[in-house]
């Protein structure tokens, strides 16, 4: 706000010398007068519309009011949706329109300034958040969830225990085929099935296992979570990878669909393998004893406190937090407390 009083105020003052140029009469001594305001008026122009009878610039946007669109990795719309309809039905002078695409053009959107808040597991890198200061943008990111990648696979699969070492073998193309994991298994090759070329998801992985070459020819990519979800639930050989936040909603009842079509791969722990396997719970998700854990974060480049900044500032805190505890994934922002359950 107190750059556009400064910008305001630059105008009011080429304004008032322009008019009162305007009722005199120009002569010699006259001349810095002149070019002092005309000096104003340019250096107005260039940087605000506001006209010389304008006052005060007024904008509808607050942090509980305005239209504004968000773009989101697609592999959270379940959560976004409901924490965008629950937001807008608290402040009904808000609207809030989620789009949700594939992390690299999520990314792209928001460097070109297509979008002013987007939802992402990828923070910008050094060279991005560099651009956009030369542009007079700063960034900010802001920590939300904690997400984790979960291995599904179809339900004639009886393989449904899988160590952090073979999986990363599987990305490396050193394992193939379902015998090479459970010597009694009857299936043949591994189909490994994820979202999109440009995704987040499969990104995630070849950085954790530092794959720098193409996958292996076993690997294949459909167009969204929901679609590695049915072409696992339809082929016995397949190996789906999605985020835990499209089958985690327990009172979600797609979710609950989602979860009776396919099984939920568990897998050993990234170090100190001890037999023990784990599926991605809350718990496991906040200690990281489920080895696939990632953040998930809103990145804003707003430059005033409008309706983006009003909707992170809800969604981190208790009302957005709740939220994300209750669809399966971990709050980022707020307390978590580990309840151990001993059992007979």
């Amino acid at each position: 706000m107190g750059v556009t009083l400064f910008i305001q105020k630059i105008t009011n003052i080429a304004c008032h010398k322009i008019i009162i140029i305007n009722r005199i009469k120009v002569a010699g001594p006259y001349n810095r007068f002149i070019n002092s305001g005309l000096r104003f008026l340019i250096l107005a122009m260039f940087i605000s519309l506001a006209s010389c009878k304008g006052g005060v610039t007024r904008t509808d946007e607050s942090p509980t009011r305005g239209d504004i669109r968000i773009i989101s990795d697609e592999s959270f719309q379940p959560l976004i949706d409901t924490e965008v309809e629950t937001f807008t039905s608290l402040y009904i002078n808000a609207k809030i329109k989620p789009l949700y695409k594939p992390e690299y053009d999520v990314i792209n959107d928001f460097m070109n300034d297509s979008v002013k808040l987007i939802v992402t597991s990828k923070k910008l890198t050094e060279d991005q958040i560099q651009y956009l200061r030369d542009s007079l943008i700063i960034a900010r990111t802001i920590s939300f969830a904690w997400d984790a990648l979960v291995l599904v696979t179809n339900k004639v699969n009886n393989d449904t225990l899988i160590k952090y070492e073979d999986i990363r073998n599987i990305f490396l193309g050193n394992i193939k085929r379902w015998k090479e994991l459970e010597s009694r298994s009857k299936l043949g090759d591994i189909r490994v099935i994820f979202d999109n070329t440009k995704s987040g998801n499969i990104r995630y992985f070849k950085e954790l296992f530092e794959i720098e070459s193409s996958l292996p020819d076993n690997f294949f990519a459909v167009n969204s979570n929901t679609e590695v979800i049915d072409f696992v639930s339809k082929n016995n050989d397949a190996l789906g990878i999605v985020s835990v936040n499209w089958i985690s909603d327990v009172d979600d009842s797609l979710s609950r669909s989602f979860v009776k079509k396919i099984n939920i791969v568990g897998v050993s722990p990234r170090f100190n393998y001890d037999g023990t396997y784990y599926r991605p719970s809350p718990g496991a998700i906040y200690t990281k004893e489920y080895p696939f854990v990632r953040e998930i974060f809103f990145i804003s480049r707003e430059t005033f406190h409008g309706l983006g900044s009003g909707f992170i500032q809800w969604a981190t805190a208790e009302q957005g937090q709740r939220i994300v505890l209750k669809s399966g994934l971990v709050p980022a922002t707020m307390p978590i407390r580990l309840v151990q359950i001993k059992t007979e």
